[in-house]
């Protein structure tokens, strides 16, 4: 009997060390695989983008689709985190009104219409509502689609005039694969300058800081792609 239960060892360190081996050969691949698939984020983001542009002062206070003009411009995003961006966007844009078509009386003006182009830089901080990304790091929790609100501060070049503007607004993106994205946004860009139409003040009214101010409204379409990739971190360090 003792014969056979030696036998019987043997064969079984003789099956089994081999089976363990093989086993934990699979597992390292598997891991090694899965740290492959894991989601790599990217700090810098370049585009170009297209779409409308619609302004806001004496010459239209409320038609939003009045005077419908277009804009053209690229952007680049620094993407401090997934729920967070900084992003840079220089435009062109086209916007012009009447004052025929508000329901607004004017005293005696000289000029009733214009037609100008804007040329617009702006810096503006986003705020996803959740991570953006492609979803394969399913610990994280990133999703393909995310919107998103944004405030800033830029420059803009209307004609002779030169003021600062602040843009406001929202927009929603999507990781079209791993390294491209495309989105909608759309952002009111409030100038300190009631000269972008050609007439200013046309009440007399003292004017504030916003007060009395033109503004317009971009919104575009845009595809960027991403650039410099961030060094990885191990899931089991974040918390």
């Amino acid at each position: 009997m003792a014969f056979v239960r030696d036998i019987s060892a043997a064969l079984t360190r003789t099956v089994t060390m081999p089976v363990l081996r093989l086993f934990l050969l699979l597992s390292m691949m598997l891991s090694s695989s899965g740290a492959r698939s894991q989601e790599l984020e990217y700090a810098l983001e370049l585009g170009g983008m297209a779409g409308g542009s619609v302004y806001f002062g004496d010459c239209n206070y409320s038609g939003l689709f009045k005077h419908l003009g277009g804009s053209a411009g690229a952007l680049a995003r620094w993407n401090i985190n997934p729920r967070m961006a900084l992003k840079f966007g220089a435009s062109y844009a086209g916007i012009s009104g009447d004052l025929k078509d508000t329901d607004n009386r004017f005293p005696p003006l000289d000029k009733t219409s214009f037609s100008e182009s804007v040329a617009d830089v702006s810096c503006l901080y986003e705020l996803h509502f959740w991570g953006y990304g492609t979803g394969t790091a399913t610990y994280k929790g990133h999703k393909r689609w995310v919107p998103y609100i944004q405030l800033g501060i830029g420059g803009t070049y209307c004609g002779d005039v030169f003021t600062m503007n602040l843009p406001v607004g929202f927009g929603i993106k999507y990781k079209l694969k791993d390294r491209w994205n495309v989105g909608f946004d759309c952002s009111v860009h409030f100038t300190l300058s009631d000269k972008l139409d050609g007439i200013e003040d046309p009440y007399s009214i003292k004017s504030g800081f916003l007060k009395n101010k033109d503004s317009y409204c971009l919104t575009t379409f845009y595809v960027s792609y991403d650039l410099c990739p961030k060094l990885r971190k191990c899931p089991s360090v974040e918390y």
